[in-house]
């Protein structure tokens, strides 16, 4: 058993798992809006997505945007930790996911890896990218 993070936007989710499967170089990106939902489900005829996910290795991301209508505050208190094998490839990332996003700790060296920092990207969602501590032998 695991724990999938499930991400919820106001309209921009097509937009930000796009990114976020490119950016990782997640496979298998699926979006099915609203409008698609079979007509007994009487779901609005929206393009707001209802269902996404992206796979990254045995890794799911999956998001939705909010129901059509509903009051809508995007992963207020939630981050997405995600683990880098080196401080290079977690520069990029952290660039990238900062482009028109808040810088809420500057990437670089910390007491306990490499180089870590996060970020809330354009999409409000909460980033943490980090090289793994060293653990001794």
């Amino acid at each position: 058993m695991t724990f999938n993070p499930y991400l919820n936007f106001d309209g921009q989710c097509a937009e930000a798992l796009t990114l976020y499967a490119d950016l990782f170089g997640a496979t298998d990106l699926t979006l099915m809006p609203y409008h698609e939902a079979p007509p007994e489900e009487n779901m609005p005829a929206s393009d707001r997505i209802m269902y996404g996910h992206f796979m990254l290795g045995d890794a799911r991301l999956i998001a939705s945007d909010f129901f059509p209508g509903s009051e809508a505050k995007p992963q207020e208190s939630v981050s997405i930790n995600h683990s880098v094998p080196d401080i290079e490839t977690g520069q990029a990332i952290f660039e990238a996911l900062a482009q028109g996003g808040q810088v809420t700790l500057p990437y670089g060296p910390v007491f306990f890896s490499k180089s870590f920092g996060m970020v809330q990207d354009r999409f409000g969602t909460n980033w943490m990218i980090g090289v793994p501590p060293e653990i001794p032998a």
